[in-house]
């Protein structure tokens, strides 16, 4: 009996075993969790430090992400490069040298010395006195000062200063973000020399009126405090930033900053370009070049096409971003329009040459004689390892000054502007060669005489483009009605997105539906373009999906490439297509404006490089968007703008230039007549009065 109950009892235990054996390994089905291989190894092949450097909470986390291309391989501070080179083995990349990124604050006016006084109801938290009505009474961008980003460092690396504003530690910074995370405001956000000069200005930081004018985004408050300090080459600096042709720009400007200076609530604006023209011709008397930070070098080549000032801008900042670039100029001599269309009496060719040689000397280099079309195409460059081609080759206006308007010129493969088919074309000159597939981009009235020349000279198949409504098209019923008989298809509400090619032919055109944002593609062998100037484009290899990113070779096969246009302007940055409301149609009617479109063709030739499509922030800051301002101010007393001294028409010929220039004590004078503004706060003139005192006693 017993025995039985044993047996039993075994018998029972052994069924009850194998039913948890059974529902265990179904559970391990059920809930199997997959691992990477890949984030095993790379979490083996970092330190296990955890010390969250990284700016992820833990190694574990830190090693998904470098997998999943949130974070680099060489993310981990605690880390040397030989950790990074073993992560990217893991990845099948490479590591290019990186600069660090360090927090800075970007708030001017702690709370103490703001207009009005903050009360937080006894919190000690940013994010906490965010949330309660934002925690500000007036200023809704302001740093809220309860130090919440210095509580938060990992690393001791911030304080908060006797401003009442963060103050980094840049030998104990890791750039490992936290503070960037847990600031309500975006007051103190990671920066670096890449992120400078990407940086587009957004409309929730504090910018200034002078700043958010200027096309180039100067950083105009700092560099005029530094000059009112005396301290030259630091204003210089700051300049070069945003604008490598300060001597040049400090001459022509039109000033729009000075338009928006809060001190005309006074009396007069600032003289913002005298003092920069001043510090600039310092910078130039000295012999000794001043030159901004650049990023590491990464090995990566950059042809561009145009020597004007665009080109050279977009070749300056590619440079400073630690690319090569080498720029290709049709004339003997670079500068463009600033060269040929500018009076000496403004712009002497030794004031322009010196800034070019500033810009050479920041690591590009200059091709000239050599134009596209009669020396290369843009097929040769790509096959001469360029990994991208930009074209900024200017337009009518500099073929004027050059004297090339007999010339049939095409920036790119079966690419031509209206003008010159219209005028070759009434000619029969055999130089025009359309092709069967035919696109015109634009054009009013002229479009059915471009129409019926491309058909005369071989087109099957011709279609017009227009970025306009078929209500506000600048064509009559009558010219729809010939164009239609013609069997000319014309679209409306369209704008040009992309365009491919292979070897020197040009071979589709890709056009986006303005509403709807719906891309079409066309067959395509010659565009025509209606427009002063070719457009910009950034040209580079098209990767065939069959090519491998490791070591086997690479199929041989004729070049295919694609063009995009680099992202337009904070006005236009929501606009899609070549030729937008925002583009430019013709030259640059101010070269601010072009330095300004240079570095933004670098920023997006960066951006494309590195597998992105070119593209603004959402959030940039336009002329249009509603931002805090004040339209009067309190506390400043008036002071007299200091005019520029001009040289007696008697004397013009023997001093070779109109303008004489600011003294010294005048520059400095008058760069001291800066409110040194905020969003909304500026300096009074009693704050300012104690300030100077101050320094004085020490």
């Amino acid at each position: 009996m017993m025995v039985d109950s044993i047996l039993q009892a075994l018998a029972l235990l052994g069924g009850l075993g194998v039913t948890v054996g059974v529902v265990l390994a179904a559970a391990s089905k059920i809930f199997y969790v997959y691992i990477d291989p890949k984030i095993l190894a790379v979490e083996d092949a970092l330190p296990g430090a955890n010390c969250g450097g990284c700016g992820l909470p833990g190694c574990s986390a830190n090693a998904e992400a470098i997998v999943a291309g949130r974070a680099a391989p060489n993310s981990c501070v605690a880390a040397g490069p030989e950790v990074a080179e073993a992560i990217a083995g893991v990845l099948g990349v490479s590591v290019e040298a990186k600069e660090p990124d360090i927090a800075a604050a970007g708030c001017y006016y702690g709370v103490q010395d703001a207009d009005t006084r903050y009360l937080y109801d006894g919190m000690n938290d940013c994010r906490a006195a965010a949330l309660l009505g934002g925690g500000m009474k007036v200023c809704t961008i302001g740093c809220l000062g309860l130090g919440t980003c210095a509580r938060a460092c990992p690393f001791n690396a911030i304080t908060m200063g006797s401003k009442g504003l963060p103050v980094v530690d840049e030998v104990k910074c890791t750039g490992c973000g936290t503070c960037e995370r847990v600031c309500p405001k975006a007051i103190i956000n990671l920066t670096s020399v890449t992120r400078r000069i990407l940086k587009e200005y957004l409309s929730e930081e504090c910018t200034t009126p002078c700043q958010r004018a200027c096309p180039a985004g100067i950083n105009i408050r700092e560099y005029l405090h530094r000059a009112a300090e005396g301290d030259y080459r630091g204003s210089v600096q700051v300049i070069k930033e945003r604008n490598p042709f300060p001597t040049v720009i400090g001459r022509i400007c039109p000033r729009p900053c000075e338009d928006q200076c809060r001190r005309q609530y006074v009396d007069e604006p600032v003289a913002i370009n005298h003092v920069k023209r001043f510090v600039a011709d310092v910078e130039k008397e000295s012999g000794k070049r001043i030159q901004p930070f650049k990023a590491p070098e990464t090995g990566r080549r950059i042809a561009v096409v145009g020597g004007g000032v665009e080109g050279l801008s977009a070749a300056f900042f590619s440079a400073r971003l630690g690319h090569s670039p080498v720029v290709y100029e049709a004339g003997a001599q670079m500068g463009g329009l600033l060269r040929s269309a500018i009076s000496r009496y403004r712009l002497s060719h030794d004031i322009l040459d010196w800034d070019i040689e500033g810009i050479l000397e920041m690591g590009v280099e200059a091709r000239l004689n050599q134009a596209m079309g009669r020396d290369f195409t843009v097929a040769d460059l790509l096959k001469e390892d360029f990994e991208t081609v930009f074209l900024a080759s200017g337009g009518w206006d500099s073929r004027l000054a050059r004297g090339e308007t007999k010339v049939l010129q095409s920036a790119f493969a079966g690419a031509y502007l209206l003008i010159d088919l219209i005028r070759f074309g009434r000619q029969d000159d055999p130089g025009v060669t359309v092709h069967a597939h035919t696109v015109i981009m634009g054009g009013g009235k002229l479009v059915v005489e471009a129409a019926e020349i491309c058909q005369r000279r071989g087109a099957s198949t011709v279609t017009v483009l227009l970025r306009e409504s078929r209500e506000n098209a600048p064509l009559t019923p009558e010219d729809l009605s010939v164009l239609e008989n013609r069997n000319v298809t014309v679209v409306f509400n369209a704008g040009i997105v992309r365009l491919e090619g292979e070897e020197d032919r040009l071979t589709t055109v890709a056009w986006a539906d303005l509403d709807t944002r719906e891309t079409t593609v066309v067959p395509t062998g010659a565009l025509v373009m209606a427009a002063g100037r070719f457009p910009e484009l950034i040209f580079a290899r098209t990767v065939p999906e069959t090519e491998t990113t490791d070591d086997e070779a690479v199929p041989e096969g004729p070049l295919i490439w694609n063009a995009v246009p680099p992202y337009k302007n904070a006005d236009a940055s929501r606009d899609i297509g070549l030729f937008a409301p925002g583009d430019v149609i013709t030259d640059y009617s101010g070269a601010i404006k072009a330095i300004a479109a240079g570095r933004r063709a670098a920023a997006s030739i960066h951006q494309m490089l590195y597998g992105m499509t070119p593209d603004a922030p959402e959030k940039i800051c336009t002329q249009d968007d509603l931002i805090q301002n004040v339209d009067a101010v309190d506390a400043v007393a008036p002071t007299v703008r200091h005019i520029m001294p001009v040289v007696p028409p008697r004397d013009l010929d023997r001093e070779g230039q109109l303008e004489m220039g600011l003294s010294e004590e005048a520059a400095r004078a008058e760069a001291a007549r800066c409110l040194q503004c905020g969003l909304i706060c500026y300096e009074h003139t009693e704050k300012a009065t104690e300030i100077q005192d101050l320094r004085k006693s020490a």
